[in-house]
């Protein structure tokens, strides 16, 4: 589905990423681990069409999209919940989930598709006509998703679900990934700082240094990797 092949990715003079590759199959989650600073924000960035690489390519259904503006990889079906939620404060919930489903496909199956949000995110349903910008954060974070689900997507690049949330909030919105993943049958590129859940939900991991792939694998074999145990699991 996703293959990202050595890209070099800088912000003007400043090189952030290193030679970095990575896969996602269709349907598959995948987390990308490391500490701040590390290059995850900028990969799902250059992932998306934020940046472009210096270096190497990006190609989404065997088709190379390295150079392909932001709206046209949107329109393949790579949508970004971006960190820190971005959402319209002075519009409503519904509003929001609308402008979501800016794109023509997608715009035809917006009732459809609001269902499947207020299905996966009742609350929102319920505070449908309230301004996005009075919700809680966990609200917000739930809008968030759900207004990138009317994108009607095959890859969701999700950047720090869980960031500023309390635990029992932060559990709520991985169950509900995981449900995004398994009933709508969207593959997931998880950037998260709770490395434990961020394991737990995901099938493989990369782990990023510097800017640089340093450790790939199973979860499972991450999460008992001595490395992993000692810099990201406290352990």
């Amino acid at each position: 589905m996703l293959e990202v092949e050595k890209i070099d990715v800088a912000y003007g003079d400043l090189q952030v990423l290193w030679d970095v590759s990575l896969k996602v199959s269709d349907g598959e989650i995948v987390s990308i681990i490391g500490s701040n600073g590390a290059g995850k924000t900028t990969l799902l960035r250059a992932i998306g069409g934020l940046l472009y690489p210096k270096k190497g390519y990006i190609r989404f259904f065997g088709n190379n999209i390295t150079t392909f503006r932001p709206h046209v990889r949107a329109a393949l079906g790579i949508a970004h919940v971006m960190e820190g939620r971005r959402l319209f404060p002075h519009l409503t919930v519904e509003e929001n989930l609308k402008m979501g489903a800016y794109l023509p496909n997608a715009w035809k199956k917006k009732d459809e598709t609001f269902e499947v949000v207020y299905n996966l995110f009742p609350i929102l349903k319920e505070r449908r006509k309230q301004l996005a910008g009075t919700l809680s954060g966990g609200e917000q974070q739930m809008l968030a998703i759900g207004r990138t689900l009317m994108l009607r997507p095959k890859l969701l690049l999700l950047d720090e679900p869980s960031l500023g949330l309390a635990p029992k909030l932060a559990l709520m919105i991985f169950n509900t990934v995981k449900k995004i993943n398994e009933m709508e049958k969207i593959a997931i590129l998880l950037v998260e700082q709770n490395v434990h859940l961020s394991l737990q939900l995901s099938k493989r991991a990369y782990v990023i240094e510097n800017g640089k792939i340093v450790l790939e694998g199973t979860s499972e074999e991450l999460l008992k990797n001595p490395k992993v145990k000692k810099s990201y699991l406290g352990e």
